[in-house]
């Protein structure tokens, strides 16, 4: 028997204020896109904002459904739109916001596991780590260099 030890790595921003310009830009397109989301169930709302290598920008806000699992997040309303759209592109930079109608957030909030399976995919698909951004309503914003920080034993097309 071994023992494996695995580790991440994230960044930690106290505030907006302490984030590059280049990602309080991108932050700022994902606090404004949260607004757009349809959350009448869960009155939580999140914002996505990618920016892409070819400088485009392409934003998702969850969508609810009464029939829940119909509903999609906003991590991948915006990728899979960035797929459609620009599907030879990368992705380089993701921002991510929540917020709550009922109470305020204040610790960063991380994707999803599905969305997190989902960023996997387009990582290992463009061979390029996605740096990603990602807090509450307020407060500290952490960063990871890529999602094998959030999802660290991820699955592929290799394992099929």
């Amino acid at each position: 028997m071994k023992t494996i030890t695995i580790s991440s790595h994230l960044t930690v921003y106290e505030n907006l204020d302490e984030l590059p310009e280049y990602a309080s830009a991108l932050m700022q397109q994902a606090i404004a896109v949260r607004k757009n989301a349809y959350a009448p169930y869960s009155k939580f709302r999140v914002g996505a904002a990618l920016l892409l290598d070819n400088g485009k920008i392409v934003l998702g806000s969850n969508q609810e459904n009464a029939a829940y699992p119909s509903g999609l997040c906003a991590e991948r309303v915006a990728i899979f739109q960035a797929g459609a759209i620009f599907p030879d592109a990368k992705i380089i930079k993701m921002a991510i916001t929540a917020a709550s109608d009922t109470n305020q957030t204040t610790a960063p909030i991380p994707p999803c596991g599905a969305c997190r399976q989902s960023i996997a995919e387009y990582e290992f698909k463009q061979e390029t780590p996605i740096e990603i951004f990602f807090m509450g309503e307020v407060g500290a914003i952490y960063k990871s260099d890529s999602l094998t920080n959030l999802l660290p034993l991820s699955f592929d097309k290799n394992f099929l």
